[in-house]
């Protein structure tokens, strides 16, 4: 096995999954293409999604920062255009999906998704990091969309979904607020302005704080319009990736992450936040403790209120917000356990999840981790969580070596 504390290989194991997009993930029409068979064929050229179309800009603005190949900055701009163009909706915000066919999008899914947005401004904070300055346009427009329709101040939550003309769900869930959270500590990295730094701290003290003292401690995923648990939203229904039913181990540890990161932006402003550390410990410990599979490796996707197995199959994002989770542990806490952890679902993964020939990781596996299918990459995945996982982990390291 190779050393996975490595900053050589985490560097390499970036490098080799980036091969696997690039080039081809680029269409010179317009865009990125969103569909990619194991050994790297599109097999839909047409079909675009916010998701995919923002964290393309994701890992085309972490590889130009690492490595500075000008290929990728023109690829973030390419992205931008991307969104700014054929996903912008006449009444402002993005349309979550699209047909993109000889430069025209016809839009498949005008929804309006805070989950998208956030993707949006996580985008624009890490191309402006990467050196484009006119990024920065994009992301105070993404702040005040989400800001004028989805931030309910009473409950300092973001709504998650509305339609084309805004008119906001009763459904609130704290993934779209998970990952606005990460998004604003990006804009605040991007910015300096505290605005940003402000709301991640209220979303992260709202989900895993005051939502997860009405579920068990822990942070569930559905709420109703008052932000009071909805425990059977979604139960049985395994379809909806965005919405998925259970406890999520993989979310648990983003959070845990999330937390620590969280930590080390506000000590650098000389706020302290004690509760911060025991909570993302508590987070990591309980979805090791509940999402390992003792008897096949890897941690399964989700679990029940009562602590059984709900879906047990693989997701290769929850092994590396895992990973990630348990460095980041480490290096805080001087905790040698959790280095245990890292290098147990390190292991586990190189041994199933990734595709060493063709590179990236497979997707899903099944509970004997056995892929389900020879599409590695559809809409939604881009390898965001595994690039970036490493990368947290690299931030990590340097940070503490300062």
């Amino acid at each position: 096995m190779p050393d996975f504390r490595s900053p050589d290989f985490l560097i390499d194991h970036i490098r080799h999954t980036l091969a696997f997009y690039e080039p081809r993930d680029i269409d010179p029409s317009g865009g990125f293409f969103h569909f990619f068979r194991d050994d790297g064929t599109v097999y839909d050229r047409r079909t675009r999604h916010l998701v995919s179309s923002a964290r393309f800009v994701f890992n085309h603005a972490n590889a130009h920062r690492r490595f500075g190949q000008a290929a990728d900055l023109e690829a973030v701009r390419h992205g931008l255009a991307f969104l700014h163009g054929a996903h912008a909706l006449p009444e402002g915000g993005f349309a979550w999906q699209l047909d993109w066919h000889e430069g025209r999008a016809t839009v498949l899914d005008s929804t309006q998704h805070c989950y998208g947005l956030a993707f949006v401004l996580l985008a624009h904070a890490h191309a402006l990091m990467a050196g484009v300055s006119e990024a920065r346009e994009g992301l105070e427009h993404a702040w005040d969309l989400m800001e004028r329709h989805f931030w309910e101040p009473r409950h300092q939550l973001y709504a998650d979904e509305a339609t084309a003309d805004w008119q906001v769900s009763p459904y609130r869930g704290q993934n779209a607020n998970m990952h606005a959270c990460e998004a604003m500590m990006a804009a605040f990295e991007a910015t300096h302005d505290t605005r940003y730094l402000d709301r991640a701290l209220a979303l992260a003290q709202a989900v895993t704080g005051r939502q997860a003292a009405l579920a068990n401690g822990l942070v569930w995923e559905h709420y109703r319009a008052d932000w009071s648990v909805d425990w059977d939203f979604n139960r049985g229904d395994r379809s909806d990736i965005f919405k998925p039913w259970g406890f999520q181990t993989g979310h648990l540890t983003e959070w845990a992450k999330l937390l620590l990161q969280l930590e080390r932006l506000l000590n650098a402003q000389g706020h302290e936040a004690d509760w911060i550390v025991p909570r993302a410990r508590h987070f990591f410990d309980t979805a090791m403790f509940r999402g390992w599979d003792a008897d096949h490796g890897g941690l399964v996707y989700g679990f029940a209120p009562d602590g059984s197995v709900y879906d047990g199959d693989k997701y290769f994002w929850v092994q590396a917000e895992s990973f990630a989770a348990a460095a980041l542990l480490a290096v805080r806490t001087g905790d040698a356990s959790y280095w245990d952890w890292y290098d147990s679902i390190w292991t586990y993964s190189w041994e199933h999840f990734i595709d060493h020939r063709h590179g990236a990781w497979y997707r899903i596996l099944t509970p004997q981790n056995q892929k389900i299918s020879d599409e590695k990459s559809p809409a939604g995945k881009t390898d965001y969580h595994t690039m970036g996982a490493c990368y947290d982990v690299l931030k990590a390291r340097d940070n503490a070596a300062k």
